[in-house]
C-alpha cells in the first residue's frame, strides 16, 4: 500500500513536471592536447578553473579527435566520420546537418562564438543552425589576438584600441547567456586560444596594446600565458552562469580540437611531450575532455572509455531530449556522465586527410586501448610504443595482439566503401584553398 508521504511526493513531482531541459555550453580549445591540463597530469601550465571543473564533474582519459582543426570540427558538428562528408580544409559541406540544427528544432536558442573556418559565405553560421554568431575567420582572415578583426552575424568589425580578440568573444558568450537564460540555450564556443602565433595576452609582461598583426612578438614562451588566459576566460564564463542562477542545470563540455601545436613542448607526468598536431600519433589526436553538469553528474569521477569527436552530437541530442538522427557514427556518452556503463566503444576509427594545398593523401586506421592498425598494414602496441616507432611483426603476434588485430581489421572493413566518390572528384576540381 502506498504511504501518504509517498503519494504526496509523487503528486508534487507530477505538478512540477519533467526536469527542465539543460542549457548546453560546448567549449572547443584550439590546438590543446591532453597533456596541457593539470588535472590530467600536466605540469607546465596553470589551469585551475579546468581542474576545478574536472574535480566537480567527469574527466575522460581517452578522448581522441582528428589531427587537424577543420576535420575535427566537421565530425564534432555532424556526428559523422570524415570519410562520409569531408571535402577540404576550411569547408563544411552545406548539405550537412549540425548539432545546432537539432537543438534549435528542440526549442533551444543557438549561438556560436570564436573561430569559424567552415565556409566564407556570409550566411554560413545561420545556414548551419546558429541564430547568433560572433566569429573570427568567417569571410576573411584578419588578426585574432591584439586589435583583431571579427564578425558579428556576418558584419565585419575591426578593433584598433588595444582590444584582445579572446576577451571580446568571451564577452559575447556571457552576454548570450544572460540574454537567453529564460529559455534553454546552446552555445558552441570554439575558442581562438591556444593556436599559434604564440603572442602575449593582456596578462603577459610584454603585452602591447598597440600591436598589429600576427607576425609581431611571437615567442614559444607565450604559449603558457595563452593557456593560463584561456583558463581564466573559462572561469569567467563559469562564474557568469552561477551569477545568473543557472549553473546547476547547465551542461558544460570542454574538449580540444586536436593535439598541441608542434611549437610547444610540455611536461606531463614527469616526461616531456612535444606537440603532435597534424600527426596521427596520440600526441596529435589525444585531447582533454571535461564534462560538468551539477544537476546530473556526480562529482570527481574519471572515465577510461574511448570517446570520439563524432560522439558529441548524439550526446547533446540526448541531453536535450531530442532524438539522435539516423545515419550518424557517434555514440552518446550521457550514460557515462550519470555513472552508468552505457555503450562503451570497443575501438575508434579514423579517416584523415588534410585536404589542404592539393594534398589528398589519406591515412586510415582503427585502434583500441592496446593496439592500433593502419589500413596500410602497420600494427602498433600503444602501451609499449605510444609514439609508433616500431610496428609489430605480424608473424608470431601474442594472442592479445592477434585478437586486437583481427578486431581492428574487421572495424576497418566496415568502412571499405564508405567514401562517396563524388567528394574526391569535387576536391580535385575545386583547386587549393
Amino acid at each position: 500500500m502506498v504511504s501518504f508521504a509517498t503519494a504526496c511526493l509523487a503528486a508534487l513531482a507530477l505538478a512540477q513536471g519533467p526536469p527542465a531541459k539543460p542549457n548546453i555550453v560546448l567549449i572547443l580549445a584550439d590546438d590543446f592536447g591532453y597533456e596541457c591540463v593539470g588535472a590530467n597530469g600536466g605540469q607546465s601550465y596553470r589551469t585551475p578553473h579546468l581542474d576545478r571543473m574536472a574535480g566537480a564533474g567527469v574527466r575522460f582519459e581517452h578522448c581522441h579527435v582528428q589531427p587537424l582543426c577543420t576535420p575535427t570540427r566537421a565530425q564534432l558538428m555532424t556526428g559523422r566520420y570524415n570519410i562520409r562528408n569531408y571535402l577540404r580544409f576550411g569547408t563544411l559541406i552545406r548539405s550537412e546537418t549540425t548539432f545546432a540544427h537539432h537543438l534549435a528544432k528542440a526549442g533551444y536558442a543557438t549561438g556560436i562564438c570564436g573561430k569559424w573556418q567552415l565556409g566564407r559565405e556570409p550566411d554560413s553560421p545561420r545556414h548551419f543552425g546558429f541564430g547568433e554568431s560572433f566569429l573570427w575567420q568567417h569571410t576573411r582572415r584578419p588578426p585574432r589576438y591584439a586589435n583583431p578583426g571579427l564578425e558579428r552575424d556576418g558584419k565585419e568589425l575591426d578593433f584598433n584600441s588595444g582590444e584582445y580578440g579572446p576577451d571580446l568573444v568571451n564577452e559575447f558568450a556571457i552576454d548570450f547567456i544572460r540574454r537567453n537564460k529564460a529559455r534553454p540555450f546552446f552555445l558552441y564556443y570554439p575558442m581562438m586560444l591556444t593556436h599559434d602565433p604564440y603572442q602575449p595576452t593582456p596578462d603577459s609582461k610584454d603585452w602591447n596594446p598597440k600591436a598589429k598583426g600576427e607576425a609581431v612578438n611571437r615567442k614559444p614562451a607565450h604559449f603558457a600565458d595563452m593557456v593560463a588566459y584561456m583558463d581564466k576566460l573559462i572561469g569567467k564564463l563559469d562564474a557568469a552562469l552561477a551569477a545568473e542562477g543557472i549553473r546547476e542545470n547547465t551542461l558544460v563540455l570542454f574538449v580540444g580540437d586536436n593535439g598541441t601545436g608542434k611549437g610547444a613542448t610540455s611536461r606531463f607526468q614527469g616526461k616531456e611531450v612535444k606537440g603532435g598536431k597534424g600527426t596521427t600519433k596520440s600526441t596529435g589526436t589525444h585531447v582533454p575532455l571535461i564534462v560538468n553538469w551539477p544537476r546530473a553528474v556526480k562529482a570527481g569521477r574519471v572515465n577510461a572509455d574511448l570517446v570520439s569527436s563524432v560522439d558529441f552530437l548524439p550526446t547533446l541530442c540526448e541531453a536535450a531530449g531530442a532524438p539522435a538522427p539516423a545515419g550518424i557514427d557517434g555514440v552518446s556518452f550521457i550514460p557515462q556522465l550519470r555513472g552508468e556503463k552505457g555503450h562503451p566503444r570497443e575501438w575508434l576509427y579514423t579517416w584523415y586527410s588534410p585536404r589542404q594545398n592539393n594534398n589528398d593523401k589519406v591515412v586510415e586506421y582503427a585502434f583500441d586501448h592496446g593496439h592500433k592498425l593502419y589500413r596500410s598494414g602497420e600494427l602498433y602496441d600503444l602501451q609499449k610504443d605510444p609514439l609508433e616507432k616500431d610496428p609489430l611483426p605480424l608473424a608470431g603476434l601474442s594472442p592479445q595482439a592477434a585478437s586486437s588485430s583481427a578486431r581492428l581489421r574487421a572495424a576497418l572493413e566496415k568502412f571499405k566503401d564508405a567514401r562517396p566518390a563524388e567528394l574526391d572528384k569535387r576536391f580535385r576540381e575545386s583547386g587549393v584553398d
